[in-house]
């Protein structure tokens, strides 16, 4: 016979294992996720009609973020705006750009050797201007003020991102004319980009990208594809990067941006589509080929294109969402 002290003491012990399952499960789950958790996300611009396609960078001791503003997701009128900040908190409006007869899209924003920021975006115009896409650049010394564009890289090629790795800088670019397949590009002055690799990936409509490089030269590309299994892909090479291996991510992912953390792990910010449609940071492993999601942005519907910085001890992480109603753009800050 089972006495009540018994069934007590049974009933004090399974809860007792319960808990510690529990608690070691939860230890697992935080040690997947890396420990990274979010401190905050704010609204930081809203003033378009649609406000989209975000980067982000830190320089000369302020924050400068760039999106496209535009009547919609695709619309005639896309501009870049370039918006200014000390703290992150507070921004105002430090230069827009625009194009006659384009629609300017996907503002991305790097700093050069040579101490100037360099901000590009493709030109997309309408049928029977010659021209469908056309990337173009501008240089700048404070952010403000930009000067005249230059066109780099191929027509109807666009050259999604620039990221410098020296004195040399390099992008992918992709066809929007219905070619298929992905070019690796390398400029030395930003401005004169000739191809290295002509064809850098072909299978299953690669387009967007980000690349890494670290200390001796090695080079990560992180590359979205849409067509086929849609699944991303992570590229690894040496220098002079003629030579590629690919790895299948397994996940499909949106507008990829991706660094190195200082702890040396990679972390990269994708739009997620399994579920439902939200902009994520997610942990890399280079040598497993793998993407894990450790934490969902407040974010979904419009939602993607981040832009990240580490600084502080802190990952800084612009996007852009409708998940409030109006498409606009945020800024996140997250300890890892």
């Amino acid at each position: 016979m089972v006495t009540p002290s018994l069934r007590t003491t049974f009933f004090l012990l399974s809860f007792a294992v319960v808990g510690l399952t529990a608690r070691a499960n939860a230890a697992d789950d935080a040690t997947a996720k890396g420990g990274i958790r979010l401190l905050e996300s704010r609204k930081i611009w809203d003033a378009a009609p649609h406000n989209a396609f975000t980067d982000l960078v830190r320089f000369k001791d302020r924050w400068l973020c760039v999106f496209r503003e535009g009547a919609g997701h695709v619309a005639p009128d896309g501009k870049l705006r370039v918006i200014e900040s000390a703290d992150g908190r507070e921004w105002k409006s430090a230069a827009l750009i625009e194009l006659t007869g384009a629609d300017l899209r996907d503002a991305k924003v790097c700093i050069t050797p040579d101490g100037k920021l360099m901000l590009s975006g493709a030109a997309a115009r309408p049928e029977g201007a010659g021209k469908s896409h056309q990337t173009m650049a501008w240089f700048s010394d404070d952010g403000r003020d930009w000067g005249r564009g230059v066109e780099i890289g191929e027509k109807n090629y666009w050259l999604w991102r620039v990221t410098w790795q020296g004195e040399r800088a390099y992008g992918v670019g992709y066809a929007t004319g219905g070619a298929p397949g992905v070019r690796l590009y390398s400029s030395r002055d930003g401005r004169q980009f000739d191809p290295l690799v002509p064809t850098l990936f072909s299978e299953g409509q690669p387009n967007e990208h980000a690349l890494v490089f670290l200390e001796d030269g090695t080079c990560y590309c992180l590359l979205r594809r849409d067509a086929g299994t849609k699944t991303g892909q992570l590229g690894i090479a040496k220098p002079p990067y003629k030579e590629w291996s690919w790895k299948d991510l397994g996940k499909q992912i949106g507008g990829p941006m991706m660094i190195r953390l200082p702890d040396d792990r990679f972390i990269a910010g994708v739009r997620l589509y399994d579920k439902r449609v939200r902009t994520s940071l997610c942990w890399v492993d280079p040598d497993k080929g793998t993407l894990t999601e450790c934490l969902a942005l407040p974010s979904g519907g419009d939602t993607s294109y981040p832009g990240l910085v580490f600084h502080d001890g802190l990952l800084w992480v612009s996007y852009y969402s409708s998940h409030e109603g109006k498409t606009s753009i945020y800024l996140a800050k997250v300890k890892s």
